[in-house]
């Protein structure tokens, strides 16, 4: 590979981002403070200025014996609208120096070298044939971006915007005519295609690829952050704006052929970040955020409009253009009509949106539209959802706060409960207070946005609401997760996934196994526990016939030995994937001697003997009489509940 001093240095400054390296522990710094973030910030503004000219190179003589050849000369314009060549850096290698360059030509070679760099190694495993190999089985190491290399692809994104945009209005209305070129500086040229010519094919494989891979977590943000940046061109123009930018500022009509041409960037990306955030808790405010962030960038004033109409034109169909086509170019004076420019203008822009959308996605790609009925049904849908995480952080944060209100006074005693089992299920810690209020705020938004973007009245989302209502009356621990029923118990469905993660229903989970085997609990002594299981195991060993005898009795001593000696929750129906000989042997009489582990249990008893003591009973008179008191409160609770059961 024949690269010279310029290319070699950018070469490796690219290639540093993708290395595998290995950081040192402990270090913790946020990727923009870094030193290789401002580097490469810095390199993009020197090479691709806003303002002025490339600065020459202080290296550069009147022999060229440095200075590179530009990839194309003068004559040679930037054609070929929507074709993506082939590799840059091939093309730029086979054409080496020459002494006659011309110096017009020299004044961008640098800036073309930089930017061909960047994109080849950063995104180098996102052209169409490296991404479909990529997607074959039989790859056994995909291309997995990280967060840092995401963020420095966004910060080429914005300034590759503001660079293009720092194009003036009359040279770049003056650009489209091909008699024109030859009065066009090539830096000018350069601005004019940087974004369609070098990173859009490349880019949307890359968005692609991270949307469908990306972990279901809060750094999909960096991703996020990098489409909406390149989605929105209108942010980088340079234009003052005030402190606080109006949220309803209207997209401008020059922007829509970008909208146009890059097609896919909007729906299809759109499409795919649906399909995660439905599989998303967004009962997290992180996650909330993202979800809000999406529908006010689609919801801006006419930016659905232009969506939908390069929709239109792509699903034109083929004979209507080439009628279109055979009519429009006529001169009044041959039959033809005014009207044939404007015709000649849809023409030219229905083959544009047509070619970037067969150039990214094949001749025979099977276009899903945006605002079709089919994606209609999943926004709805998605709708539903955001109602459902809604309701779920509402109904969260007010238990939230009168669990803290109840428990603050038993806290400062220092008799609040330390049970895990106790505390709110599908939240994290940090979801409390402000971020659930942030969650619902985020999510009411977000459906306002949606709604304008895909026209829904109020009515719509009002009774979407109801019916979500009118299924959960019932409140969510009531209610199982949507499932079906197999061979070794319930299995989830994608709508009971959905409802799991939303926190919006969940299961009773119950300790089903050996019942003297459960873990050890913070208010049992750990000693203790291990001694009475091994008494009650031999007991149980030496006795367990004639306790299986005494429990198969229907007479009162069979009730009251059942009562002592089998688990009250033996007589409950059981949900469990073991076999029923296995829950069988777990659930035979036996004698279990646990309770008098608990520090409850013993602190109850050393009070009883404390008091036995005080009226002159023994420690033998106070365990007769306990024993006693324990008979016939069993006796009597047999009684009672066959009475109550005959009734």
């Amino acid at each position: 590979m024949a690269l010279n001093p310029f290319e070699f240095f950018m070469f490796h400054l690219a290639y540093c981002l993708i290395a595998p390296k290995n950081a040192p522990q402990g270090l913790h710094s946020t990727m923009t403070d870094s030193a290789y973030f401002l580097l490469v910030d810095t390199y993009l503004k020197y090479f691709l200025p806003i303002e002025g000219s490339v600065p020459s190179s202080p290296f550069s003589d009147s022999r060229g014996s440095v200075a590179a050849s530009s990839p194309r000369s003068s004559s040679t314009p930037f054609a070929g609208y929507g074709i993506h060549s082939p590799s840059l850096l091939k093309h730029h290698i086979f054409h080496q120096p020459s002494v006659n360059a011309d110096p017009a030509a020299q004044e961008i070679w640098r800036s073309e070298t930089l930017l061909q760099m960047f994109v080849e190694i950063w995104l180098h495993h996102y052209s169409l044939e490296m991404y479909q190999k990529l997607q074959s089985p039989q790859v056994k190491e995909p291309f997995s971006p990280s967060e840092e290399h995401v963020l420095v692809v966004r910060l080429l994104v914005k300034h590759l915007h503001a660079f293009s945009n720092s194009l003036k209005p009359e040279q770049m209305s003056s650009s489209a005519s091909a008699h024109s070129h030859a009065h066009t500086s090539p830096l000018e040229e350069f601005k004019r295609v940087v974004v369609q010519w070098f990173v859009q094919q490349k880019l949307f494989l890359f968005l692609q690829h991270c949307f469908g891979h990306w972990p279901l977590d809060a750094s999909f943000r960096a991703v996020l952050e990098t489409w909406l940046s390149y989605i929105q061109p209108w942010r980088y123009t340079g234009e003052k704006s005030g402190p606080q930018p109006d949220p309803d500022r209207t997209v401008h009509a020059k922007w829509e052929p970008f909208v146009h041409e890059n097609l896919l960037m909007y729906t299809k990306l759109f499409q795919l970040f649906l399909n995660r955030a439905v599989r998303t808790d967004l009962v997290n405010a992180k996650n909330a955020l993202m979800v809000f962030r999406v529908a006010k960038v689609f919801a801006q004033p006419k930016l659905a409009e232009m969506i939908q109409k390069g929709e239109q034109l792509f699903l034109e169909p083929e004979h209507v253009l080439h009628h279109r086509q055979s009519r429009g170019y006529l001169s009044p004076s041959q039959g033809g009509s005014y009207l044939s420019s404007r015709q000649r203008v849809v023409t030219d822009m229905v083959f544009k949106v047509k070619s970037h959308v067969y150039s990214l996605e094949g001749q025979d790609c099977r276009y899903k539209q945006m605002f079709g009925s089919e994606f209609r049904a999943a926004v709805l849908n998605f709708i539903q959802v955001i109602a459902q995480a809604r309701q779920t952080a509402k109904r969260i944060s007010d238990q939230s706060s009168e669990v803290a209100a109840n428990s603050s006074f038993l806290f400062w005693l220092g008799l609040s409960s330390a049970d895990l089992n106790n505390t709110l299920t599908g939240t994290e810690p940090e979801e409390s207070g402000e971020r659930l209020k942030k969650t619902h705020e985020f999510l009411d938004r977000a459906l306002d946005y949606l709604c304008q973007i895909f026209k829904l009245n109020q009515g719509q989302l009002t009774q979407l609401i109801s019916n979500l209502s009118f299924s959960q009356e019932d409140g969510p621990s009531k209610q199982l997760p949507d499932c079906i029923v197999g061979e070794n118990g319930l299995i989830l469905t994608d709508v009971g996934r959905r409802q799991i993660i939303n926190g919006l229903r969940r299961f009773d989970i119950q300790y089903q196994g050996d019942p003297e085997l459960q873990p050890i609990r913070s208010y049992e002594n750990a000693m203790l526990v291990r001694f009475f299981y091994r008494v009650s195991s031999l007991i149980n060993e030496r006795l367990g016939g004639r306790m299986n005898m005494l429990c198969r009795r229907s007479d009162f001593l069979g009730q009251l030995g059942r009562h002592y000696l089998m688990d009250p929750d033996y007589f409950r129906p059981k949900r469990s994937p073991m076999s029923r000989h296995t829950l069988k042997q777990h659930w035979r009489p036996r004698l279990s001697l646990r309770f008098l582990a608990s520090y409850r249990t013993l602190l109850l008893l050393l009070l009883l003997y404390v008091l036995g003591a005080l009226v002159s009973l023994g420690p033998l008179s106070s365990t007769a009489l306990l024993l006693m008191g324990a008979l016939l409160y069993g006796i009597l609770e047999t009684l009672f509940r066959d009475r109550l059961k005959t009734q």
